[in-house]
């Protein structure tokens, strides 16, 4: 288990997401020989070029068949292995979307599929590489778990989580090198159990994935301004903790969901239709993502920026939705 403290979230966070999962797996693997990584032909770019070496009965390189890395993860795992299986977003969620709706869905296989550089982080390769519509996807296939990390910090703790859980899981990385740290001291993580970074005011921004720290910048920079602002880190998508939800509800004003995803079937369409179906709250929601479109293509700062999920971008918006 990784010791999480300012210095080593801070190395961490200079590796950046895909790095930091290769550790994470060496990690358990270390420990537990019944763990196994599948790759399709990304063993350098997913992290796990040197687990590979290190643990090489445990690492299986399926070639560039994402379908039949769901499928040969889906055996592994009804044998009793630990399955992780990565490869980038978009052909996680897309490609083999078929296999993972009936291996992991269906017939609930326990794989940890591993979504890499979803969001915008694949953006020098435009847009057959932006991971964009995953969890609209992946939330409408029942009986999955989706999680997506906070921070490099998280992804260690998520790993750890998912080792021994039972149920299939789609876990989801965003970000990119010199990711934003959200944590710098170790805390309970629970899949399903939101976490609260920070609390005040009436205001809250509910987010996931490396957008909590560009939503914890944008909240210090409102700070300054004397508006104070929550930020609730929903690192599980699905299921839903639906008690934080309620007590957002009866807490805040105003709620801000912010996330690196299309403004369609995301974290943000989720938490509505809860409140919609299940409260009788009068709570505003404000939901910030990606509209309906393809992007530009271009390093992850500028498509931030682009996007306005950067900090500044974060802080105009619920500027301009308050005034």
């Amino acid at each position: 288990m990784v010791e999480i403290t300012k210095r080593s979230a801070r190395a961490m966070s200079r590796m950046g997401p895909r790095p930091t999962y290769g550790q994470a797996i060496a990690a358990v693997a270390s420990v537990d020989e019944n763990v196994i990584a599948l790759s399709a032909d990304l063993g350098r770019s997913s992290g796990l070029d040197r687990f590979s070496k290190d643990f090489p009965s445990q690492f299986i390189n399926t070639g560039i068949a994402e379908q039949n890395m769901v499928g040969v993860a889906a055996g592994l795992a009804r044998t009793g292995f630990k399955v992780f299986a990565s490869t980038f977003a978009p052909f996680a969620s897309m490609r083999a979307s078929e296999q993972v709706r009936m291996n992991m869905g269906y017939m609930e296989e326990p794989v940890k599929l591993v979504a890499l550089g979803s969001g915008l982080a694949m953006g020098f390769l435009g847009n057959s590489h932006y991971g964009l519509e995953d969890l609209a996807v992946m939330r409408a296939i029942p009986n999955l778990v989706v999680i997506s990390p906070a921070d490099c910090a998280e992804i260690h703790k998520t790993i750890e989580a998912c080792v021994n859980f039972p149920r299939p899981v789609y876990i989801r990385l965003t970000g990119s090198l010199s990711a934003p740290v959200v944590y710098e001291d170790d805390y309970e993580f629970e899949i399903g159990k939101a976490i609260w970074v920070r609390k005040g005011g009436k205001i809250c921004i509910v987010s996931s994935g490396t957008t909590v720290g560009q939503s914890l910048a944008a909240a210090t920079d409102l700070e300054n301004e004397n508006l104070e602002v929550s930020i609730l880190n929903m690192h599980t998508i699905k299921p839903l903790d639906y008690q934080a939800l309620d007590k957002m509800a009866q807490d805040f004003d105003h709620i801000f969901v912010v996330e690196e995803h299309s403004t369609i079937g995301g974290l943000g369409d989720a938490i509505v239709r809860y409140f919609n179906d299940h409260t009788n709250y009068g709570v505003k929601i404000h939901c910030h993502g990606i509209h309906d479109m393809f992007l530009p293509t271009g390093d992850y700062s500028f498509l931030l920026r682009n996007a306005k999920l950067d900090s500044a971008g974060i802080l105009a918006f619920v500027r301009e939705t308050l005034s």
